[in-house]
């Protein structure tokens, strides 16, 4: 999610890429016009600016690695493939793929200028790349080339309701920043207007068509906009508003909407999107607790168990408010892990399912459960310089998260600026009694990227800045085993290359995605 920008002297090269961004908003009014299902663009692909000279290859090929022993992340019947479905790649919000990522050798880039920031990306049957990207004018829909990045094809999503400051364009991804594709292949996001959207394609797969509109402004304020919106493995759909903490179900055949609320202002925001298990149990955040919901009778959300998590209390840099800044991740044998907002922060890891004794419910000895929900508190990073926004990637009983401290908007990584580095491994062990922290490097500086595993080659690829006034950025990879650099291949330079938060994504055929203030960047092996 997208922490707000403090007041800064602005380059010259943000302000050109504020008003071509203003003209990419009246190229899509104007476009607006047309039916959507007509909008088969092939556009050719413009690169995205890039200046100054840096190494364009650091390190070495990687050699394949697997990692043996990984269990299968449960597919939601209601959702596409694992992998392909949304940012997080599949119900658990695991972030971890099963095929395998480029390995460095004779690496090829490319990219598309846009000028929008595709936050979510995700993989359609044909192999192309579908993204709601956010712009000056509000989001929309893009179907991209996964070869060549040519836009294929727009869909105009409902405009923002109000307009933002030049500075806060890239700070909401509300009304379909989140976004995923169900199982028939079709876009489900929500909307500016507090609708949900169900989009396919169109029979030659170069367009799209709206087949779905469900209006929820019936039972929520202007104020509360919709961050997320994912099915259980029922099938009801759930969604979360960022305001007063608003949890709610659509049910997609009856049309029944309900909605319940956890707080009122900072007590009850939701910044980030959800998890769902494979029994209906439904796992979100607040800034102050971790809940587990289930659909009640009807439908209404009810609370199946909550924990409060520890909190200093404090809006670190990097961060959008005092809370966590995950969504949970379950992982198997029956865990759910975030981050807490203590300092240093923690990875956290809790049971979904706690046997009581009939004592302790008989009692309501909640202070005992709590113990017994918690399984480990293992703090990374230094006090004073840790803190993410993006989700723990989980394979197995190992987590790996990444510090965002002192990414606070788009100036701060401009003119040489950099945020604090730092990734961490930690691993649940085997007995369930505990934690540990394998590995952590303390070199690699990823300003908000949400980075990905593959179990394939045993990398986790992820997207860093390097030093110097030319403001490199680099696709990265790390070992799983070891958290050391494998290869480093440089992206492009200047502010079009900041990704802003958005979430890499490998395809089937190894090739690497990213969204990025520009537009759309790739990596793929040329040999």
């Amino acid at each position: 999610m997208m922490p707000a920008v403090r007041s800064r002297t602005y380059s010259i090269e943000m302000m050109l890429v504020v008003a071509a961004i203003a003209a990419m908003a009246l190229a899509a009014i104007l476009l607006g016009s047309l039916p959507a299902s007509a909008r088969a663009l092939e556009l050719p692909p413009t690169p995205i600016p890039s200046t100054g000279a840096q190494p364009t290859f650091e390190g070495a090929p990687a050699n394949p690695a697997p990692i043996p022993r990984i269990g299968h992340t449960p597919q939601n019947p209601y959702m596409a493939f694992n992998g392909t479905s949304e940012i997080h790649d599949d119900a658990w919000q695991t972030d971890a793929y099963t095929w395998a990522g480029p390995l460095g050798r004779a690496a090829v880039t490319k990219s598309t200028l846009i000028t929008r920031d595709c936050g979510s990306l995700t993989f359609d049957e044909h192999g192309h790349v579908l993204s709601v990207c956010v712009g000056l004018s509000g989001p929309q829909l893009y179907m991209f080339d996964p070869d060549t990045l040519a836009t294929i094809a727009t869909f105009a999503l409902p405009p923002r309701q109000s307009a933002p400051a030049p500075t806060t364009v890239y700070q909401d991804f509300t009304g379909g920043g989140y976004f995923y594709l169900d199982d028939q292949g079709d876009v489900v996001t929500a909307t500016t207007t507090r609708h949900i959207f169900v989009i396919a394609e169109t029979s030659d797969g170069t367009g799209f068509v709206k087949v779905g509109d469900y209006d929820l402004s019936g039972v929520l304020s202007p104020d509360e906009k919709i961050t997320s919106a994912l099915p259980d493995v029922h099938g009801l759909l759930w969604f979360v508003a960022r305001s007063d903490g608003v949890v709610g179900t659509l049910d997609f055949k009856s049309g029944q909407i309900h909605v319940v609320r956890l707080g009122h202002g900072a007590d009850g925001e939701i910044e980030n999107s959800f998890a769902t298990d494979m029994k209906g149990g439904v796992y979100l955040a607040t800034n102050h607790a971790l809940y587990r919901f289930v659909a009640g009778t009807g439908g209404v959300p009810r609370i199946s168990w909550q924990v409060r998590y520890p909190n200093s209390g404090e809006t670190k840099p990097g961060q959008v408010d005092a809370g966590t800044g995950t969504t949970p991740t379950v992982m198997q044998h029956g865990y759910v892990s975030i981050t807490d907002d203590a300092d240093p922060m923690n990875v956290v890891v809790y049971r979904t399912k706690v046997k009581l004794t009939k004592r302790v419910r008989r009692h309501h000895h909640w202070r005992r459960i709590h113990q017994r929900r918690q399984v480990c508190k293992v703090p990374v990073f230094s006090r004073g310089a840790g803190d993410t926004e993006n989700s723990i990637v989980a394979a197995g009983r190992s987590m790996i998260v990444e510090n965002n401290y002192g990414y606070s908007g788009l100036t701060s990584v401009e003119n040489g600026g950099m945020t604090k580095p730092g990734f961490a491994r930690v691993d649940i062990n085997k007995n369930g009694k505990g934690c540990r922290l394998v590995w952590a490097n303390t070199t690699e500086a990823a300003p908000s990227v949400v980075p990905k595993l593959s179990l394939a080659t045993g990398l986790l690829y992820t997207y860093t800045k390097g030093p110097g006034s030319s403001d490199p950025w680099y696709w990265t990879t790390l070992s799983y085993r070891t958290g050391k650099v494998v290869y480093k291949q440089l992206a492009g330079t200047g502010l079009g290359y900041n990704n802003n938060y958005a979430g890499i994504a490998l395809s089937r055929n190894g090739t690497e995605y990213l969204g990025t203030l520009g537009g759309l960047i790739m990596l793929r092996d040329g040999i």
